[in-house]
Formats: C-alpha cells, sequence, structure tokens
C-alpha cells in the first residue's frame, strides 16, 4: 500500500495541512501511521475513505484534454496538437484543462500520464479528449480503456485515423531495444549498443 506525508495527503484530498492537523488532534481523521521522526503519513485507503465519506470536499468532476509528443524536436507539433484539442473542446462546450507529455508512447512513467491516471483513480475526470488514440499510450490502450470504464470516464478520440510519424516510430523502437539490451550481457549486449548506436546517426541524419 502507498503512503503519503501529510503534505501529499492534502494536495489529494483537497485540505489544508493545519486541516488535517486540527482533524487529527479532534480525532476526526487519525493518521494510519506517525514515523519515527515524527511525521504523519496517511495511506491511498485514507484518501479514498476521505472523499467517499466527505461529498463536500469532493472535486467536480473534468475533462482532460491531453497531449503528446515523443521528443523534445516536436515541441511545435506539441503545440500545434494542444491548440487542436482546445478547439475542439470549446466547439464542445466542455469546461476542461490540458495536461501534456514529451516522451515515448510506450513509457508509462511520462509524469502527465501519471498525473492523469492518478486524477482517474480519484474520481477527477469525467473525460479524456486526445487527437488521436496513440497520443495516450502507443501500446496498452485497451488496459487503460478499461480502467477508465470502471471509473466511468470517456476517452474521446478526435481523429480515428492511425497517426504516427516516422521519427516517433523509431524512437519507440530504439527504447523497446534498449530494455531488452539491458537484459543481455557481453557480446550480444555490445551488438545491440552498436546497432542502436547506428539507428540514432541514421534518425539524426
Amino acid at each position: 500500500m502507498e503512503y503519503y506525508s501529510i503534505g501529499n495527503f492534502a494536495k489529494k484530498v483537497g485540505k489544508s495541512i493545519s486541516t488535517l492537523r486540527v482533524w487529527d488532534e479532534k480525532d476526526i481523521l487519525k493518521p494510519h501511521h506517525v514515523t519515527q521522526g515524527g511525521h504523519r503519513m496517511y495511506s491511498e485507503e485514507q484518501v479514498f475513505q476521505v472523499l467517499n465519506l466527505n461529498p463536500t470536499i469532493q472535486k467536480e468532476k473534468k475533462v482532460i484534454g491531453y497531449c503528446r509528443v515523443s521528443t523534445s524536436k516536436q515541441k511545435n507539433d506539441l503545440e500545434r496538437q494542444i491548440d487542436s484539442v482546445k478547439q475542439y473542446m470549446i466547439a464542445k462546450g466542455y469546461s476542461f484543462e490540458v495536461i501534456s507529455d514529451i516522451g515515448s508512447g510506450i513509457n508509462y512513467k511520462n509524469k502527465g500520464l501519471n498525473q492523469l491516471l492518478d486524477r482517474i483513480m480519484m474520481g477527477e475526470v469525467e473525460r479524456i479528449v486526445v487527437l488521436y488514440k496513440d497520443r495516450l499510450v502507443r501500446l496498452g490502450f485497451e488496459l487503460i480503456e478499461n480502467m477508465c470504464k470502471k471509473h466511468n470516464v470517456t476517452i474521446e478520440i478526435i481523429d480515428q485515423t492511425p497517426k504516427i510519424s516516422d521519427q516517433e516510430l523509431v524512437e519507440d523502437l530504439i527504447q523497446i531495444v534498449t530494455v531488452f539490451s539491458c537484459r543481455l550481457q557481453g557480446k550480444r549486449a555490445n551488438k545491440v549498443k552498436k546497432l542502436l548506436k547506428e539507428v540514432s546517426e541514421l534518425e539524426d541524419s
């Protein structure tokens, strides 16, 4: 189970740190445990407990536009993508905000993606809007889609046409090969590293 400091917990439940301290003193909500250093720690279960038992602090669900490109070389593409998604949501009359990432579509550690997933699980998201299906993730879309359904979140894809640039394809292939090469040793690992170097040079040229 994941645990949160009082500061992080306060952000997740939409309350101030001073309010949580008062709750602790009045036995309204006690921390899950206190560290040897005297720091209050709260559990993930308590996050859901607070939100479910206190409707007044539940946050209004929002429409989130999610935009992503693979590398910093595509910043102009990211700006155009954000603009397209914004114009679409404005035309739909949505009250929205935009989360963006610069990172591979097969990297599930992208900051924006994880922020989006956290908010889905916290019940803060009504709808996700993406320009193309693969802007959300390149692989594992069905898994995220299933999670969204369980939290009553709709994924709205503006353009169903499959889109992928040669540059992004190369970036994703490099990342896949890099992951597997880390498991190799000796001559095989060296061969893979040489291959990756040649591919990178071809991409730059």
